[in-house]
């Protein structure tokens, strides 16, 4: 059963619509890669996958058990987050319920778990805003994972990050997919990179213009396209 099943979806703003006829599904253990030009339709459609946007036609459902509170999302940086005034571990433990809770044992045990899988748990006691671009970043998905159950989205988690850094990135998002069975649902503009690590893309224009393996989006003409840069974004 599909964890997420997006059926002809539409959605608008102001009631104008700005992304129309989105079909597809995630399968646990699935990596998929959004892509599209700026305007596309890339982050109403994250939104939508959140539920913080209702379609105003076909729908987006939840499927083998999944809830809204369950799924990890890692969005863009904003200075608020690279300006966070407490440790590590506690950046990524709030990612469990919240911040105003005191973790119990055995949910500091797991995300401690978590940090040590992100090759980040020598970090635990640091202060966040001391912490380099690439650290941050490891950080903050350590707090997504806290609350995700199979499901983690992701809008940029590369932007700002020098290549090397975001090589790292990228070969640790595809070690949590392959390693940990967790869905990983992404939106990046570097797609020469995102394509050698996802196994499906998702092309929008303000409306699908494919949806598929990466292989055989590699095939076409649009993703050659794309893939080789000839377009601005």
């Amino acid at each position: 059963m599909a964890l997420i099943t997006c059926d002809n979806a539409a959605f608008a703003y102001d009631a104008q619509v700005v992304l129309s006829g989105v079909s597809f599904t995630v399968e646990a253990g699935d990596y998929l890669c959004i892509v599209g030009e700026n305007g596309s339709g890339k982050s109403t459609l994250m939104k939508g996958l959140l539920r913080l946007v209702t379609p105003v036609r076909g729908s987006v459902t939840l499927g083998d058990g999944l809830t809204r509170d369950r799924i990890g999302y890692l969005p863009q940086q904003t200075q608020t987050q690279k300006d966070f005034p407490a440790s590590v571990l506690e950046v990524a433990e709030s990612g469990l319920r919240g911040y105003d809770f005191f973790p119990r044992r055995e949910d500091r045990r797991r995300v401690m778990g978590l940090l040590e899988t992100l090759e980040a748990s020598h970090l635990a006691g640091r202060s966040f805003m001391e912490l380099s671009g690439g650290q941050k970043q490891r950080v903050l998905l350590a707090r997504a994972l806290a609350g995700a159950g199979k499901v983690l989205l992701m809008d940029e988690p590369t932007a700002g990050l020098d290549p090397l850094v975001a090589r790292e990135m990228y070969r640790i998002i595809g070690n949590i997919n392959r390693e940990h069975g967790i869905a990983v649902v992404m939106i990046s503009h570097d797609v020469g990179t995102a394509v050698r690590h996802a196994r499906s893309i998702l092309h929008l224009r303000q409306t699908p213009v494919f949806f598929g393996p990466t292989a055989e989006y590699l095939m076409t003409a649009e993703g050659q396209r794309y893939v080789g840069g000839v377009c601005d974004d």
